[in-house]
């Protein structure tokens, strides 16, 4: 109730001065003593919200305004000139800053280059299929890349290529920022190519899947990237991503139905 009344007071003042030949004044001391109203009443409120298990406005504010900062900052890169020079635009990530669940890929495609937004194509679809049979909506969860731009491919050439090791050490400190700006409780790493741009190592996804690891004291669950599931339509490798979901909810101590645990994507 605290914004709703001080925007009441200010749009009342904004009208006298609109009507009014003399601008509406007020005394310091009025002032200092509204100032500390406010601080008092948010003082009391927070904890409030705390104990509810709800960000303070101020810090979920904050997390969106460090993260327009680096997104800025990605938008104006040119460390890697051919990706700057190829690129339609940068893609950044999206999402809520204050999300329990971070997914990491490894760079944009075609449509993400054209749309500026991780994971459109069909394998963002089928991701956020997978988000939503795990109980989330897309805009609950944060969704990112390793690289930000789009690997430039030949003339000509369809496809995709995988990003190289110089380019992902490049653009590694930005998702590194992004990281340490959301603090999710879970990583998910989407296929080989994002662990190693995450880890700096790189393995099969047979001996690194299924279990958990750790990325700067972050739990890290990674799990087949959705474009291998399009790929391999076996049910098994299907399954195999679901079970590794379900490994995630527990650990946010998420609820399970029967209908979850018996899912097939």
């Amino acid at each position: 109730m605290i914004q709703p009344a001080l925007d009441l007071v200010i749009a009342t003042l904004e009208k006298m001065r609109e009507t009014n030949d003399r601008t509406p004044c007020v005394s310091r001391n009025a002032l200092a003593q509204l100032q500390s109203a406010y601080s008092a009443a948010a003082c009391l409120l927070e904890p409030q919200a705390i104990a509810a298990g709800q960000q303070p406005r101020q810090a979920t504010s904050n997390k969106a305004q460090r993260l327009a900062s680096v997104r800025q900052r990605v938008c104006a890169c040119r460390k890697c000139a051919h990706l700057a020079s190829s690129r339609t635009q940068t893609v950044f990530g999206v999402g809520n800053p204050d999300a329990e669940i971070m997914f990491i890929g490894e760079a944009p495609g075609a449509d993400e280059d054209q749309q500026g937004e991780p994971f459109v194509g069909r394998a963002g679809q089928l991701l956020t299929r997978i988000i939503k049979a795990m109980g989330f909506a897309r805009q609950d969860v944060y969704i990112a890349n390793i690289l930000k731009c789009r690997p430039d491919m030949p003339a000509g050439s369809f496809g995709n290529r995988a990003p190289t090791p110089p380019e992902m050490q490049m653009c590694r400190p930005y998702l590194v920022e992004q990281i340490e700006i959301i603090q999710p409780k879970v990583l998910v790493a989407l296929g080989a190519v994002a662990v190693e741009g995450l880890l700096g190592s790189r393995g099969t996804m047979r001996e690194l899947r299924g279990r958990w690891h750790s990325y700067s004291g972050t739990p890290l669950m990674i799990t087949y990237h959705p474009a291998y599931l399009l790929r391999n339509q076996s049910p098994t490798e299907k399954r195999k991503v679901w079970e590794d979901m379900l490994q995630v909810l527990e650990r946010l101590e998420k609820p399970i139905s029967e209908k979850q645990r018996n899912y097939f994507l």
